[in-house]
């Protein structure tokens, strides 16, 4: 492990300008019908060829993706966003990491912990997939019987401890999870779209620092400052009970302010899979 890994950045200038120059260095100049040309010493595009297809001053982007106090507008924004070839969910980032950026510091402020509404607990139990609820930071708060079948020894460890990246970056994970580097790649990039909301948050400094202490992978893959929005998706498992699983995944948050996430997992009807959920089921109460 290493003891320089990346942790929660605190100053939205510095997160910003990393973004930025993450993203412009993986896009490389025939993506965007520049001619590379020879002796390129930089990866990706030099800061004047985004400036330039983007329509900014170069000296302003720079002063951009070096963390300097500068307020670009929206239209700014966007066109950084198209010149680059975001994706909605980035350009949201982006507007969301100058937003913060322009906002002046607060004096640190208290939380109160994430909970699980009655009503919340109640749908749970009644729920028949697989279900779980999801703090904003992937703590898992709740589950119901089928649910915890398909968190194995997650359920059992401190609360601290259940969190969904802490399940899928222990090597192991890769007997019960084939697509397991891909599963972590999406978990973080919805932390870090996360933590971009709320930086200073007590949890999302803690949780980072650990993680990317504990794991290299995890370290490596929160350096990319990649985004992805906790809506749905879909994963394969092999249960030790019953065989391999795909299911579909879709979160529904919960009313009220931005926290917990309920989370189902489902399959088609009269699928393999929607067979072997029944069996699992089944086999609950069985030793």
């Amino acid at each position: 492990m290493t003891d320089s890994s990346p942790a929660v950045n605190d100053d939205p200038r510095r997160e910003l300008a990393e973004f930025l120059r993450t993203r412009r260095t993986r896009l490389r100049p025939q993506d965007v019908g520049l001619e590379p040309g020879p002796r390129r010493r930089v990866a990706g595009l030099r800061r004047e060829e985004l400036a330039l297809l983007a329509g900014v001053s170069s000296d302003y982007y720079q002063r951009m993706e070096q963390g300097r106090d500068v307020r670009p507008s929206a239209q700014v924004l966007d066109a950084l966003a198209r010149a680059l070839g975001f994706t909605a969910e980035e350009t949201r980032h982006l507007h969301g990491l100058a937003a913060a950026a322009r906002t002046p510091a607060r004096p640190p402020r208290a939380y109160e912990p994430e909970t699980v509404p009655d009503t919340t607990l109640r749908l749970l139990r009644a729920t028949t997939s697989p279900a779980l609820v999801v703090g904003r930071f992937l703590d898992v708060l709740a589950w119901n019987p089928l649910g915890a079948a398909l968190l194995g020894e997650l359920t059992r460890q401190p609360w601290r401890e259940r969190n969904l990246l802490a399940l899928f970056l222990r090597p192991e994970a890769d007997r019960t999870c084939p697509n397991r580097a891909a599963t972590v790649a999406e978990l973080i990039g919805m932390l870090r779209t996360q933590v971009a909301a709320d930086p200073g948050h007590p949890r999302a400094v803690e949780l980072v620092g650990e993680l990317a202490v504990r794991s290299d992978e995890f370290a490596a893959v929160w350096a990319l400052h990649d985004v992805e929005e906790p809506t749905r998706g879909r994963m394969r498992l092999d249960h030790p009970r019953v065989g391999a699983l795909n299911l579909d995944w879709d979160a529904y948050p919960i009313p009220g302010a931005p926290g917990p996430a309920l989370i189902v997992c489902t399959a088609p009807d009269d699928s393999p899979d929607a067979e072997r959920l029944h069996l699992l089921a089944g086999l609950l109460d069985t030793p």
